[in-house]
């Protein structure tokens, strides 16, 4: 997964969950003048506007001071909305019966790109069922996945991008 750095995670995620949210996952794209470090929180309540401010006021402080990452970058505070993207085999394991978009490093069976639902979850394979093919996805293969809402799962644009290999 397009996880940040475990230095990044380590030094961000106590910060997230001390002030009272999931630390959903942390995604960072260095850049030498575009940089971006961007940090999905959760809770049960939903996230606010105001969550978020309370977010990147704790977490700039905290960069500034520890500066662990060199040059210039952008800092983005966001809910991961109804398309979460996963970082964790156990957001996985929460989701089971749901639907996900993956995106893989090397094709599996011929496939890059998989639409499926989760169908277990055993050590690091994620089990996912598209159109009565059965995929067994090791976490690591992952590049990207994302939830699929309910509301999209007939979304046309998603489904020719998958079936595509694309």
């Amino acid at each position: 997964m397009k996880q940040a750095p475990e230095h990044l995670v380590n030094l961000i995620e106590p910060i997230v969950e001390g002030l009272g949210y999931e630390c959903v996952g942390i995604e960072y794209n260095p850049h030498p003048k575009h940089g971006c470090l961007r940090i999905y929180i959760d809770n049960e309540q939903g996230i606010l506007v105001e969550d978020c401010s309370k977010v990147s006021h704790q977490i700039s402080g905290v960069l500034d001071v520890e500066d662990p990452i060199q040059g210039y970058y952008h800092l983005e505070i966001s809910s991961p909305g109804e398309d979460r993207p996963f970082f964790k085999i156990s957001q996985f394991e929460q989701f089971i019966g749901s639907t996900v978009f993956v995106n893989l490093f090397k094709a599996i069976n011929g496939r890059r790109k998989i639409i499926g639902r989760i169908e277990k979850v055993e050590d690091d394979i994620i089990t996912l069922e598209e159109a009565g093919q059965v995929y067994e996805v090791p976490f690591n293969a992952m590049s990207k996945a994302r939830l699929v809402p309910e509301s999209r799962l007939f979304n046309p644009s998603i489904e020719k991008g998958a079936r595509s290999g694309k």
